[in-house]
């Protein structure tokens, strides 16, 4: 019997799990191979059998910038949850894992009068996804919070605790690599009025309600801002907003949003998003990067 096998009659791992509903645009195909993680235990576990070397790995959070191939992915997908969902504030000290809502987090540290990750609730992500990717919104980013993440190989099972300097973080990028899995982060927050941090959450709540198509299928922003312009005000000043393949359409209230209906595929989307963006390059000469991850496809 293979190790595959010895996972799969064990209950670690199942086969042909379809990814499409663990993301926010709700379409694309199946993992190969996909394990639910609750515990550092199964996480040792899975990693000792040697399938984290043998496959091609997706670590799937919530799924909010992700497009899955319509055949699926050829690998396999981990998706951290149980302890790795677990919250603890100490002082002004807020300790997450990397599971955890980014939403959630922003509420629970509010509500222990610790002030300073109010961002996280307009971020739609989990805390592993905004430590590898740096996410931020409203002028703050991760690393402006982030004293340290504890981040393991999933190749060798080696466990680290960096701290925020030595992760090279920029605008939505880090060090860590594709065989890396943050499992938890601390955030140093300040103490202060949690009806003044209710306050900003409110506000923040408010704007994206205001400004981004909320109530549809979406991944959030699909392009990197440019140095001197929003991909957003690019693409609406090129008359771009309404550009339709398919089931999907380029956002009429935000253009760096991209909308499905219920008969998108995954390849209209990244025939939409290569659209816009060539688009643009020819248009203007500024070349959009992708924030929005695509996996399954071909190269």
């Amino acid at each position: 019997m293979s190790t595959v096998d010895q996972l799969v009659d064990a209950g670690m791992v199942r086969r042909d799990v379809p990814l499409g509903p663990l993301t926010t645009y709700k379409a694309g195909g199946p993992a190969s191979l996909y394990a639910e993680v609750g515990s550092t235990d199964e996480l040792t576990s899975l990693i000792h059998s040697g399938l984290t070397r043998d496959q091609d790995l997706l670590v799937l959070g919530r799924g909010s910038n992700l497009v899955v191939a319509d055949a699926g992915f050829d690998g396999l997908v981990i998706k951290l949850g149980g302890d790795f969902m677990m919250v603890g504030i100490t002082g002004q000290l807020v300790e997450a894992g990397a599971a955890v809502p980014l939403p959630r987090l922003a509420r629970q540290a509010v509500e222990a009068r610790v002030l300073g990750l109010e961002f996280f609730v307009g971020v739609p992500g989990s805390v592993g996804g905004a430590v590898r990717q740096n996410a931020g919104c409203f002028g703050t980013e991760t690393g402006d919070r982030l004293t340290t993440a504890l981040v393991v190989d999933l190749h060798t099972g080696e466990t680290e605790e960096r701290d925020a300097g030595s992760l090279e973080l920029g605008y939505r990028q880090s060090n860590i690599a594709s065989g890396d899995l943050v499992v938890s982060a601390s955030f140093q927050g300040v103490h202060g009025d949690p009806e003044i941090g209710k306050e900003k959450l409110r506000d923040i709540t408010r704007w994206r309600r205001d400004h981004q198509p909320g109530g549809t299928l979406n991944a959030g922003s699909v392009f990197k801002n440019p140095s001197d312009i929003t991909a957003g005000e690019l693409i609406d000043h090129l008359g771009l907003k309404g550009t339709r393949i398919g089931d999907v359409a380029v956002s009429d209230k935000h253009a760096n949003f991209f909308v499905a209906g219920p008969g998108a595929t995954s390849a209209d989307i990244l025939r939409l998003v290569e659209l816009v963006k060539d688009t643009v390059f020819q248009r203007t000469g500024t070349m959009l990067e992708n924030e929005i991850q695509f996996v399954g496809f071909e190269q």
